[in-house]
């Protein structure tokens, strides 16, 4: 009986260890993008890693309500390079309008 519980205090001695571990350990900020409102010019001033996982997402989000479960990459690039040459004059219109307009 002592052993049986001398494990079971030990055992809580460690999840209590790694809870409190875990505490000290930093988080990362979560970033949050509402799409519906990013301007042109707000995707254009973003580095190119955040341009393709924005254009990546929004692909995703068309090709969703078009029912489409495959993606065709060179559409794709086409389609990112079009909305990125609108938006470089429309640089006050929406993302998403953008891409209503050019992309297909």
């Amino acid at each position: 009986m002592m052993t049986c519980l001398k494990l079971h205090h030990q055992r809580m001695m460690a999840a209590c260890a790694l809870f409190l571990a875990a505490l000290t350990i930093p988080v990362k900020a979560q970033v949050i993008v509402d799409l519906s409102v990013i301007t042109c010019g707000q995707y254009g001033s973003k580095d190119r890693d955040t341009q393709d996982v924005i254009a990546a997402w929004m692909s995703g989000y068309y090709n969703a309500a078009k029912n489409q479960n495959m993606v065709d990459l060179s559409r794709f690039d086409r389609n990112q390079k079009a909305v990125e040459k609108y938006c470089k004059t429309h640089k006050l219109e929406t993302l998403m309008s953008a891409i209503q307009r050019t992309a297909y």
